[in-house]
């Protein structure tokens, strides 16, 4: 099964930009979704560069050719390599399962569930009665019983710190007032420099008993959240802007977390995924992998939720704008099912709404301090 040709997509899902992958090989085709929120445009080349260097190879060696890309940059990829890599190795994994005529889970020694539970983001508003009832919309349409917020309803890059946490403090206990029976995780983004904010914060949402609290601060240096870990009465999350297994073991052999949350579309996809996982595993770490992008990128999430033993859940994002994904996975209960007679991810990618709907530039708004210097977001 040789590979002929690989194909890239600069695509949108409404106001997101998206960046698709299709390798074709014997009258089939794999398709892969890259980590795109920025720079996107150089996605394009970089994958035209690595196709040279897997042409004509068995399209079903996935650890062979995800390896030689790896060893063929020398240097450790960055991210947007390691994005163009990812998409790379969604696709090699789909071709396979399609070649075969199974699911890609089969290939990954079958589901150990029956459904994967999801968890909905719920931005952009600050008033928890409006929060309430988008949640409620969500939880009557889909099932839904578990979302995610901004902890902070005043920006603290922009108010003093005693002011921010104990509004956030506020708004969620008003949230758990409204919404008694339903998870609620809190993403800070990383506004937050100093680890005794970032405790401070943990110990005012605690009382709501969150799902979690995510990322509060950069993730760089593995003994601050090691330290942050072991004073919070809540569970810490991150991982969303690491990268190899060797990071992901660098924060888990340190105890710097209770949940690990890789990105598939970042990490080098499922081959660098499944490593990540067997290592989060067998430190006792729950894994919720992070997933903003796409219907497509949530297919190949899937797959992989499906198939580990220590998942917790996934985040989710509605296919509502992203037509190019012809019968996206759903929610039903909350949760997402497999297609078990479906081969490959079990979508069908629709090459003419791609092209109809052409790229979005987006690029995030940092925050401005007071005194004019930006913060992170």
């Amino acid at each position: 099964m040789r590979i002929e040709r690989l194909r890239s997509f600069l695509t949108r899902d409404g106001a997101r930009p998206r960046v698709l992958v299709a390798i074709d090989a014997d009258g089939l085709t794999g398709w892969g979704e890259c980590y795109s929120h920025g720079p996107d445009r150089a996605l394009p080349p970089l994958l035209e560069h690595l196709a040279l260097q897997i042409a004509g190879h068995d399209a079903t060696r996935v650890e062979f050719l995800v390896h030689k890309l790896l060893q063929q940059a020398r240097f450790p990829p960055g991210a947007l390599g390691l994005a163009a890599i990812s998409a790379i190795d969604h696709a090699l994994w789909d071709l396979s399962a399609k070649a075969l005529g199974v699911p890609v889970f089969r290939l990954l020694g079958g589901t150990v569930r029956d459904r994967v539970q999801v968890y909905c983001g719920v931005y952009g508003e600050a008033e928890p009665e409006r929060l309430a009832e988008r949640m409620a919309a969500l939880r009557a349409r889909f099932g839904l019983a578990a979302f995610k917020l901004h902890p902070f309803p005043l920006d603290p890059a922009t108010h003093p710190w005693r002011e921010a946490l104990r509004a956030a403090a506020s708004r969620a206990e008003r949230l758990r007032a409204l919404c008694p029976d339903q998870e609620l995780a809190f993403d800070a983004h990383a506004r937050l420099f100093e680890p005794s904010q970032a405790v401070q914060l943990g110990r005012a949402l605690a009382p709501i008993d969150p799902l979690f609290l995510e990322e509060p601060i950069r993730p760089e240096h593995v003994p601050a959240w090691a330290a942050i870990k072991a004073q919070l009465p809540c569970p810490l999350a991150t991982g969303e802007c690491l990268y190899s297994r060797f990071e992901f073991l660098r924060l888990v052999a340190a105890g710097g977390c209770d949940i690990v949350q890789p990105d598939i579309c970042a990490v080098g996809g499922l081959t660098e995924m499944r490593r990540i996982a067997a290592i989060t595993e067998a430190h006792y770490v729950a894994i919720a992998p992070h997933n903003p992008m796409g219907p497509l990128a949530t297919a190949v999430n899937l797959h992989f939720c499906l198939s580990q033993p220590h998942f917790k859940i996934l985040e989710y994002r509605l296919p509502e704008e992203a037509p190019w994904v012809a019968d996206p996975y759903l929610p039903e209960d909350g949760h997402l099912l497999p297609r078990p007679d479906r081969p490959g991810w079990g979508v069908e990618i629709d090459e003419a709404a791609l092209a109809r709907l052409g790229y979005v530039h987006w690029e995030r708004r940092l925050p401005v301090r007071p005194d004019g210097s930006t913060g992170y977001v």
